[in-house]
């Protein structure tokens, strides 16, 4: 590449042509008679050649190449682009060269991701659709049941309407988990964070979810709460949330008779705290999609244990607000363990 630089590209054109302009001055004109004429006229030939070349190449050729190069960082960047000041002329093409190859990689992804995106959109339609039709349907039926002579009879009159008044519960509890989810993915939803004990926290929880637990025969318990007293920082009420949800879901699938485990556990600046259940556990090609909103594992199965479909998600949405992660691990047929962090309290 080092020939094709800007002057020595002009230097050596420049000495080709006032060689074939010498040749034809001594064939024409028997130059070789006149040796001090031929030199001279070599030199002035080659110094206006490569005067004139180098002149054009910079200011028809490279000028124009710079001020692609500024376009390119210009939309690349969305600022005002800029030749580094250690970029030389015949630096530029290769540096364009690379930064449109780049760019190209960065659209391709881009793309692809555009076009997941239409897919999880398309797949987050249809399953609202369906999530509300359920509970709308069952209403409808319940109502025109009523309507066409079953409110006259007082058997059937309370049952129906006490169920068509789940149904809306059901609609409502839908409702107000997407205005939560939109919310946090739009950035409204603000953090208050204070300082908190997170055992104390997770010990309210499950005193809160014993009635529920009870009823599929499930024990809820902190390991070693007094051992585990850690003060974390995060707002209380969300993290209340993230454990709330964690351990319904725990319940639904968990089996009769289990137990799900909360621990929490010193990880130097950080706090993490693991919900494990003994259920029936998860196939590990569902675990990258856990968290979609609507996503469900067996959804005839899920459907039947109640839940909008919807609490992974805002969980995960809770933890991306505090700036934290949560994973899954899960082994078929003997259980899931939700995990995620929390800053210590200074």
């Amino acid at each position: 590449m080092s020939l094709f630089r800007p002057r020595k590209l002009s230097i050596f054109t420049g000495l080709f042509l006032a060689f074939v302009a010498e040749l034809a001055f001594v064939l024409v004109s028997k130059g070789w008679q006149y040796p001090v004429l031929a030199i001279i006229y070599f030199l002035v030939i080659w110094l206006c050649s490569f005067l004139i070349i180098n002149y054009s190449l910079d200011r028809y050729f490279y000028q124009n190449i710079r001020s692609i190069y500024n376009n390119i960082l210009q939309l690349r960047s969305g600022s005002v682009g800029f030749i580094p000041r250690n970029l030389k002329d015949h630096e530029i093409i290769p540096e364009i060269n690379k930064i449109l190859v780049d760019w190209e990689k960065e659209k391709r992804q881009e793309i692809d991701r555009l076009k997941e995106m239409e897919v999880f959109r398309k797949e987050f339609l249809g399953n609202v659709s369906h999530e509300l039709k359920t509970p709308i349907f069952t209403i409808q039926g319940y109502i025109h049941t009523l309507l066409d002579g079953g409110i006259e009879d007082m058997d059937v009159n309370i049952l129906y309407l006490q169920r068509a008044s789940k149904g809306i519960e059901r609609l409502i509890s839908i409702v107000d988990d997407l205005e939560v989810i939109s919310r946090l993915e739009g950035g409204e939803l603000i953090l208050e964070p204070r300082t908190f004990e997170i055992s104390e926290l997770a010990l309210e929880v499950i005193e809160s979810l014993e009635f529920k637990a009870k009823e599929k025969y499930i024990t809820l318990k902190v390991r070693d709460p007094e051992k585990s007293r850690q003060y974390v920082l995060g707002d209380k009420d969300l993290i209340r949330q993230v454990l709330v949800n964690l351990l319904v879901n725990s319940i639904k699938y968990g089996k009769e008779h289990g137990i799900t485990w909360i621990e929490v556990s010193d990880e130097g600046e950080f706090v993490t705290v693991s919900v494990s259940d003994d259920g029936i556990g998860i196939e590990s090609h569902h675990l990258p999609r856990l968290f979609e909103r609507f996503y469900r594992v067996d959804k005839s199965r899920s459907r039947d244990q109640g839940g909008t479909g919807l609490g992974l998600a805002i969980v995960k949405h809770i933890m991306e607000a505090h700036g934290e992660r949560i994973t899954v691990d899960s082994i078929l047929g003997k259980g899931t363990t939700f995990r995620f962090t929390l800053k210590k309290s200074r």
